[in-house]
């Protein structure tokens, strides 16, 4: 089986996602900005980056919120996933795609159908950060994957609030970095 992975862009003051989310502006004001380097500024490294992730990926797990987000920017009726996605919601949503599977039964049930489906491949928790958080207080991360754009967003959604005031520990696995953000990969000790 093979690993949790928890993994997000965030600016280097810890947000990730800007002010005033809405469909106009799905990641807030200047949001966008956070994922530069999967995009506009995407350089050969973070090319690599987003392809060996899509490789080493056995299922996807995403919040309601981050799945409405990508319906609203683009995702056209089909999952951009090569890997079966789960999104965790508590009820159906009102537009359903292609590719992935809605979970009423929260973090745990989710985790319990990803694994079913992976193999020796990683399940990858993307987001949004209340996900990310649900996943972290229950301590069933085993890699924390952080990528910083080089932003100061000075307010917006954070990813570590709400993961509660014990101690985590990380291992350094990884260190990358581009013009466009650095890459990090962590392990959290057990």
């Amino acid at each position: 089986m093979g690993k949790v992975l928890a993994e997000i862009t965030m600016s280097l003051d810890g947000y990730i996602a800007g002010t005033n989310i809405s469909n106009k502006q799905p990641l807030g004001i200047n949001g966008e900005k956070l994922h530069e380097w999967i995009f506009d500024k995407a350089t050969e490294t973070d090319k690599q980056w987003v392809d060996a992730l899509q490789k080493s990926s056995g299922a996807v797990i995403t919040g309601n919120h981050t799945y409405a987000l990508g319906i609203n920017d683009g995702w056209k009726g089909v999952s951009p996933f090569s890997a079966p996605a789960f999104v965790l919601c508590h009820s159906l949503p009102p537009k359903q795609v292609d590719g992935f599977t809605y979970v009423a039964g929260g973090i745990h049930e989710a985790l319990r159908l990803a694994k079913e489906t992976t193999g020796e491949k990683n399940i990858w928790i993307m987001g949004g950060a209340n996900t990310i958080q649900q996943y972290l207080r229950a301590k069933l991360v085993d890699e924390l994957r952080i990528h910083i754009a080089p932003i100061l967003l000075m307010q917006g959604t954070r990813l570590f609030d709400k993961i509660g005031n014990e101690l985590v520990e990380l291992d350094k696995v990884e260190v990358k970095d581009s013009r466009a953000a650095l890459h990090l990969v962590f392990r959290i000790r057990k």
